[in-house]
Formats: C-alpha cells, structure tokens, sequence
C-alpha cells in the first residue's frame, strides 16, 4: 500500500522558513515522481513543485521559484520541501503527492494518484 505523510508544518513568522518531510512506502521510491501541492481555505489545490526520483530534476512554478528547494533522501524514502521568506499568502495545506504517470503534471493535481494526509503551514505575526 502506497502511503505519504508529511510533517514539518507549524506557525512560522513573516520572512520565516520551515522544510517540510514527506515520508513515503510502499512502492518502488526511484520510479515515481513526487509533487508538493497546497490549498488555502476557499482556494483550488495548487501545485508547487515536483522532483523527479529517478533523475532528480525538479521543477518551480512562480509561486516557489527562488524561495524552495525539493530534494530527496533515497535511503530514507523521503523528500523534502524547503521554503523560504514565507508570506501570509503561503498560509494552507501543504500536500505530498506521487505518481508512476509519465505525463502527470503538478498543473492538473488530480493527475497525481497516492495523496498525503496533509500539514498546516501557517504564516502570522
């Protein structure tokens, strides 16, 4: 059974960084691609980055460039979320996904199939 548990999220200062942990098992680590998604109450679920576990690329969208950073721990099964300079507006659900699928993309969320339980991440002074 395919599982993914995140954990990290807290309440952090204005211009603070937390890293958040997506634990994984259950399935083969290196064949799969893992996305980091959140949803702000009353808002779409919104996808962040993603990381290759295969050959460890990863992609931004805007909302993330220049202020994280995905990597992963193949001996631990984990992969990490680094953020940085967090703003109000990074309040949410911070997600983990994964997916085996070759043209899932963190723009369609519902294309990514094994799903976290999600971490609150809170930003406020």
């Amino acid at each position: 059974e395919v599982q993914l548990v995140e954990s990290g999220g807290g309440l952090v200062l204005p211009g603070g960084s937390l890293r958040l942990s997506c634990e994984t098992s259950g399935f083969t680590f290196e064949h799969y691609n893992i996305g980091w998604f959140r949803q702000a109450p009353g808002k779409e679920r919104e996808g962040l980055a993603c990381i290759s576990l295969t050959t460890g690329d990863t992609y931004y969208e805007d909302s993330m460039k220049d202020r994280a950073a995905v990597s992963s721990d193949n001996a631990k099964k984990t992969v990490y979320l680094q953020m940085n300079h967090l703003s109000l507006e990074d309040t949410a659900v911070y997600y983990c996904a994964a997916t085996s699928r070759a043209l899932a993309t963190i723009h369609i969320p519902a294309t990514y199939e094994h799903w976290g339980q999600g971490t609150q991440v809170t930003v406020s002074s």
